[in-house]
């Protein structure tokens, strides 16, 4: 694993069948790869394959709504719902000037929260309940199980995190107990040859301390290599692509890499992806982590609140809700 213009293949199968030193073993590629290139693979998850297929049909059969039965449910403030096509333009974008809007549309869920949940009743930021569609059996019951895969997953990954710091296994635990997730159910259309500017999503640094990306048959991601170089991760029917995002870098002191990547659907025929962004609880203080500060590296960011965070993520990105600000 010396190559930083490839993406790493990490095999989690020794560390969830419990075999001695694999935890430390796999925690050390781990640092390798986000240190190196800001992305790896995951293969022998444990998550059923039948579960990732029967989830991608369910985000198919929502996209094929019509227009008017899927607007019933459009995003809002605590970012869940619906994002039409062109909803929104990444002006947070770190190595490209963004003018125009993205070419897909997406659901957005968060985790499933009873109405009477007191920080549902309360109205708090990005703990809302779910908005989920009509008539469409079973889509809600599918969806709910794959988040709850996705944390449980998210969950085994930390304590390696946590190990590649140079930190007790047992560090983000607390964090991540109850942790904020949000999956972003995408379809990209297919484009023949957009203009240079336009893109299924433009580049871009996700959020999230990491994100799951759900194997995908179909290509169409690419990812800028520390050296400046574009590249396209091979397209895998059975391996998770992981990456981290901006609040990883405050976690971590700028150590971890948030990698920017985008989007274009050349495959002549429709995509679709699962993106599960995980962070912590949504009252844990995201600061550095004290493996990675010393006399002589200061912590770089302020301490950070996840809703003070997205709330001004959410105001320069999401352009349908300065739509609804406006009516």
């Amino acid at each position: 694993m010396s190559d930083t213009e490839t993406v790493p293949v990490i095999d989690l199968g020794p560390y969830l069948a419990g075999e001695p030193g694999a935890r430390e073993r796999i925690a050390q590629d781990l640092r390798f790869a986000l240190t190196s290139i800001g992305f790896y693979f995951i293969v022998n998850h444990g998550v059923p394959e039948s579960q990732v297929r029967g989830t991608f049909a369910e985000a198919a059969r929502f996209h094929a709504l019509p227009l008017e039965r899927k607007m019933q449910i459009r995003i809002d403030r605590h970012n869940v719902g619906y994002l039409p096509m062109r909803g929104d333009t990444l002006r947070t974008s770190v190595v490209q000037t963004v003018t125009k809007a993205n070419l897909n549309e997406a659901l957005f869920v968060a985790r499933d929260l009873p109405p009477d949940h007191p920080d549902v009743a309360a109205g708090r930021r990005f703990r809302s309940a779910n908005q989920w569609p009509g008539d469409l059996p079973g889509f809600r019951e599918t969806v709910v199980a794959y988040c709850d895969a996705m944390e449980r997953l998210a969950q085994r990954l930390v304590p390696l995190y946590a190990l590649a710091l140079g930190l007790p296994a047992a560090y983000f635990d607390g964090p991540f107990r109850d942790c904020q997730f949000k999956l972003r159910m995408t379809h990209y259309p297919p484009v023949e040859a957009p203009p240079d500017d336009e893109f299924g999503i433009a580049p871009h640094t996700d959020t999230s301390f990491l994100t799951l990306l759900a194997p995908n048959e179909v290509p169409g991601l690419s990812i800028r290599t520390q050296s400046g170089q574009w590249i396209s991760p091979p397209a895998s029917a059975k391996a998770y692509l992981v990456n981290g995002g901006q609040l990883l870098q405050r976690w971590t002191n700028d150590f971890f890499l948030a990698t920017p990547h985008r989007a274009v659907n050349r495959s002549g025929g429709e995509r679709y992806a699962l993106a599960f962004f995980c962070d912590s609880n949504i009252d844990w203080p995201v600061a550095a982590v004290p493996t990675t500060v010393g006399p002589d590296r200061p912590p770089k960011y302020p301490t950070t609140w996840y809703t003070e965070y997205m709330a001004l993520y959410q105001k320069r990105t999401y352009d349908l809700l300065s739509e609804q600000a406006a009516e």
